[in-house]
C-alpha cells in the first residue's frame, strides 16, 4: 500500500477499512458468510449427487469473500454498482480490502458482477450473519479468557430503543392517469424491440402511439386551468382508455409472435423471456390501472388504500400515512429498527404488506432479540424505550410478564406526568430522541434516498446489507481495550 499523507478524511477511512477487516475475522462474519454461501450454492445444484471439484469449491469461496467485501465497501461509500466498479479499479486501498491486490494484472469485477454480488445470499440468511457479530461484540472480557473483539466496553444488549420509519420506493407520485402513460410507453418500447428483430404485425408505428399518449398527458395536465376542468378531465381520460386498449391489443399480438418464433431472432432464450416477462407484467396490471382511473376521475368514487395500484413496476409499495410536515403521506414499506445505547442496530424488520400498529411489533421484536442473547450466554433485554405510538395495554402486560422495564412513553397525559417522576424513565426518553438521528443516518448513508433496489425481495436484502455495514461501521469506531488502558498514561 502506498503511503498517503495530508488528507485526514482518507486516513480516517483507511483506518476504518482496516478495523472492519479485523472485525470480519474476529466476529466470525466472513467465515459464516462463506459457509452459508456454500450451503446455498450446493442446494441450487441441478444434481446434488454430482461430485463437485475441489477447485470449483475454492473458486466459489473466493468469490463469496469478494462478494461480502465488495458489498460492504459499496454500501459504506453509497456508490452504485457501476460507480463502485470504476472506483475500485482506481483505488489500491479498496483493492486490498476486496482481496484484489494481486501481482500482475488486476481484474476488477464489472457492474454486472457487482449486481450479482448484491444478491449473493437471501435476506433470511443475512440475519444469520448479523446476529453472530452482535453476539461476539456483546461478550464480556471476563466471560472468556480473551474477548473476541477486545472492545473496551462490550455491546449493551440490555437496553433497546425502537422506532419505525418508511423506506420510500423509487417511484414517481402515483397519479392515476400517469399509470396509463407508463404502461403505454413500456409496451411500445417492448414492441419496438420485437419489430427490430424482424417479427412484425400490422400496426401503425409504435412511436406514434407514444406521441399521442404524450399529447393526451399534456392535455390532461392543462385541464386544471379550464373553467370546466372536471368535464375536460373525463373527456381526456376516455381518450386515454381507448388508446390503452389499442396498445394492449398490439402488444398482445407481438407477444404471441415472439413466444412462437423467438428462434428466428438474434436473441437467446433468456433474452426473449425477459421481454416477454416485461410485457406480461404490464398487460396484467393495465386493466387494474384503467379501472382505478375510471373510478376516481369519471365515477368520482374513492378507492381504498389496500386496493390502490401505486406503480406498474413496484406492486409491493404501500400507502403510509406519516403525518409529518414535509410528508403527510409516503409511498414505500414500513421499516422497524431497534438500536442499543451505543447506536448498534440489534433488530430490524421490513414489512411487505401494510404494517400493523406499532404496539404489536414489540412482542415479535423481543422474540428475535432473544435469539441473539440465547439462554444465559448474554445479558437479556432489561429495558425497552419508545415513543407513545408503541404504548398499549397489551405491550405493557407483555413487558411486565417478561420482567422488562417499560420505558415507552404513555399515551395518557396523566400517566406521562406521573412517570416523569422516575429518573430511569426520563433518562430513557432523553436517549430515545437520538434514535431519530440513527434512522436518518441509516437511511441516508447506508440505504440511499431513494433506495435503488427494485422489488421487495431486493429492498429487503438491501436493508440487511445496510444493517450489517452500519453495525461494522459503528463497532469499528468503538475504542479497544488496549487504547482505553493507555489513555490515562498518555494524559
Amino acid at each position: 500500500m502506498p503511503t498517503v499523507v495530508g488528507n485526514v478524511d482518507y486516513q480516517t477511512f483507511r483506518r476504518q477499512l482496516g478495523r472492519i477487516d479485523q472485525l470480519l475475522d474476529q466476529g466470525g462474519v466472513e467465515n459464516r458468510f462463506v459457509l452459508l454461501s456454500m450451503s446455498d450454492w450446493l442446494k441450487q445444484k441441478v444434481d446434488p449427487a454430482l461430485n463437485i471439484d475441489i477447485k470449483q469449491q475454492l473458486h466459489f469461496q473466493q468469490h463469496s469473500r469478494r462478494a461480502l467485501r465488495c458489498n460492504l465497501a459499496r454500501t459504506l461509500l453509497g456508490e452504485s454498482h457501476r460507480g463502485f466498479s470504476a472506483r475500485l479499479a482506481d483505488s489500491p486501498m479498496l483493492q486490498k480490502f476486496c482481496l484484489l491486490d494481486t501481482l500482475g494484472v488486476i481484474r476488477v469485477p464489472g457492474k454486472s458482477t457487482m449486481q450479482r454480488y448484491a444478491t449473493w445470499l437471501p435476506a433470511a440468511a443475512m440475519r444469520e450473519v448479523i446476529n453472530p457479530l452482535l453476539q461476539q461484540a456483546g461478550v464480556q472480557a471476563g466471560q472468556l479468557q480473551r474477548a473476541p473483539m477486545e472492545l473496551a466496553q462490550p455491546l449493551d444488549l440490555e437496553t433497546v430503543f425502537i422506532d419505525t420509519t418508511c423506506v420510500k420506493a423509487n417511484i414517481h407520485f402515483p397519479v392515476d392517469w400517469v399509470l396509463l402513460r407508463d404502461g403505454t410507453r413500456t409496451l411500445m418500447k417492448a414492441v419496438i424491440l420485437i419489430r427490430a428483430q424482424g417479427l412484425k404485425h400490422r400496426m401503425d408505428e409504435p412511436e406514434q402511439f407514444v406521441r399521442e399518449m404524450n399529447q393526451l398527458s399534456i392535455a390532461m395536465t392543462m385541464t386544471r386551468r379550464k373553467a370546466n376542468g372536471k368535464r375536460a378531465r373525463k373527456k381526456v381520460l376516455r381518450q386515454m382508455k381507448r388508446m390503452v386498449r389499442r396498445v394492449q391489443e398490439h402488444a398482445q399480438r407481438h407477444r404471441e409472435l415472439l413466444a412462437q418464433e423467438w428462434r428466428q431472432t438474434q436473441w437467446t432464450e433468456k433474452e426473449a423471456q425477459q421481454v416477454l416477462a416485461r410485457i406480461d407484467r404490464v398487460l396484467e396490471l393495465l386493466p387494474w390501472a384503467r379501472k382505478q382511473a375510471h373510478e376516481r376521475i369519471i365515477g368520482e368514487r374513492p378507492v381504498k388504500s389496500t386496493d390502490k395500484l401505486l406503480s406498474l413496476y413496484e406492486t409491493d409499495v404501500r400507502v403510509i400515512v406519516r403525518g409529518k410536515a414535509d410528508a403527510e403521506v409516503e409511498f414505500g414499506n414500513t421499516l422497524y429498527l431497534a438500536e442499543n445505547r451505543q447506536g448498534v442496530i440489534v433488530d430490524y424488520h421490513l414489512w411487505r404488506e401494510s404494517a400493523p400498529v406499532d404496539s404489536k411489533m414489540v412482542a415479535e421484536s423481543l422474540k428475535r432479540m432473544m435469539e441473539i442473547t440465547g439462554k444465559g450466554a448474554l445479558p437479556q433485554v432489561q429495558c425497552v424505550a419508545a415513543d407513545r405510538g408503541f404504548d398499549s395495554a397489551k405491550t405493557r402486560n407483555s413487558l411486565d410478564s417478561e420482567g422488562i422495564y417499560n420505558g415507552i412513553c404513555p399515551r395518557s397525559p396523566a400517566a406521562l406526568k406521573q412517570r416523569l417522576q422516575e429518573e430511569e424513565f426520563v433518562a430513557c426518553q432523553r436517549r430515545r430522541s437520538q434514535t431519530e438521528a440513527r434512522i436518518g443516518i441509516f437511511k441516508n448513508q447506508f440505504l440511499g434516498r431513494p433506495l435503488q433496489a427494485k422489488g421487495f425481495e431486493h429492498r429487503e436484502l438491501a436493508v440487511a446489507w445496510g444493517v450489517l455495514t452500519h453495525n461494522l461501521w459503528v463497532i469499528a469506531r468503538m475504542p479497544l481495550r488496549e487504547e482505553a488502558a493507555t489513555e490515562p498514561q498518555a494524559a
